[in-house]
């Protein structure tokens, strides 16, 4: 009788070793795909600034405590979401209201997207659930597995399939904050050379996002907004009020303070911006030295796991098989 061997989760070796292949092999697939393939963001970046262009020529603006949100029907599917949430009583003004501002945070301007990600929230769980459910309970495809075990797959199924539409559009609020954090100080820099200039606000606004278009396109990008809602909206507190929305970072939204106050009390704005990028650019430096510190203590365990022992078998592997030489 031949033995089985081994198994992990009922596969054995052979087993694992396939399942490993097949991971490698779509994972170099992908990176292949991503090589070749050159996107090039800025024609949706400069859709999404027209399409805002034209909102604001038409009027379509309120004042933020008038404001009401809304949803653009841009297809059937998404008014076929809508009905169906509201029909099931689920859709809640705040609700869609934070998931818009998750979605600006994130880069994401439709706001139907909103629509999808709350219906994504109630469906994805019913249907990984149930298949989980149908998987561990109904098809019994792990026997040996004991009660707390097939418990624990259902609920890790069911939690993740809940929080994975909040987890992707918070990763990529994460990198989207990341990447603007870095060009700050710049930016202010340059605002402070516009000022200085002579240049309005608008103007200088607009001549930064040039700038700044192609070594940091995400904040390049809000700029460009900012200066097309300061030239538009009856109201320019508003303009600075909805780039602090749009964006996650708490040094920017210093700047809007300190927009919003020079506005208002007419002070001098190119010594409160070189004030404020000195300061963001000492915090820059002194995040990039806390990384510096942290990096021996990271670098231990990839030490010991990988360098060490290819370490020791290069020397201690000659003289071993002389001792075995020699006792032989």
């Amino acid at each position: 009788m031949q033995s089985t061997g081994a198994t992990l989760f009922g596969l054995t070796a052979a087993d694992l070793g396939t399942l490993l292949a097949a991971m490698a092999t779509f994972a170099v697939l992908v990176a292949l795909y991503a090589a070749t393939t050159v996107r090039n963001p800025m024609g949706r970046r400069l859709r999404a600034l027209t399409d805002r262009r034209e909102q604001l020529k038409a009027g379509i603006i309120v004042a933020p405590s008038k404001r009401r949100t809304k949803i653009v029907h841009q297809s059937d599917t998404t008014d076929w979401m809508q009905s169906f949430l509201s029909s099931l009583k689920v859709l809640q003004d705040d609700q869609l209201r934070d998931a818009q501002k998750k979605l600006a945070q994130a880069g994401i301007r439709s706001k139907e997207y909103a629509i999808a990600v709350i219906f994504a929230r109630l469906v994805l769980p019913i249907a990984v659930g149930g298949s989980a459910a149908l998987l561990i309970y109904g098809l019994d495809l792990w026997p040996h597995w004991g009660p707390l075990k097939k418990f624990g797959a259902f609920a890790g199924a069911l939690l993740l399939s809940y929080k994975a539409p909040d987890l992707y559009v918070g990763n990529k609020v994460t990198k989207r904050s990341d990447a603007i954090r870095k060009g700050i100080p710049d930016a202010l820099d340059l605002l402070v050379i516009c000022a200085e200039a002579g240049l309005t606000v608008d103007a200088a606004f607009a001549r930064v996002a040039r700038e700044l278009g192609s070594a940091y396109p995400e904040l390049g990008e809000e700029f460009q907004l900012t200066s097309i809602e300061l030239s538009f909206l009856t109201e320019r507190r508003m303009a600075f009020e909805n780039l602090a929305e749009r964006v996650d970072v708490e040094a920017l939204k210093g700047v809007v303070t300190t927009m919003i106050q020079t506005e208002k009390y007419g002070t001098p704005l190119a010594s409160a911006l070189r004030i404020l990028s000195a300061e963001f650019r000492h915090e820059r430096m002194m995040r990039a030295e806390e990384k510096a510190a942290r990096l021996p203590a990271i670098m231990t365990i990839p030490l010991i796991l990988f360098i060490l022992p290819t370490l020791f078998v290069v020397i201690l592997g000659p003289a071993a098989c002389s001792i075995k030489k020699a006792l032989l």
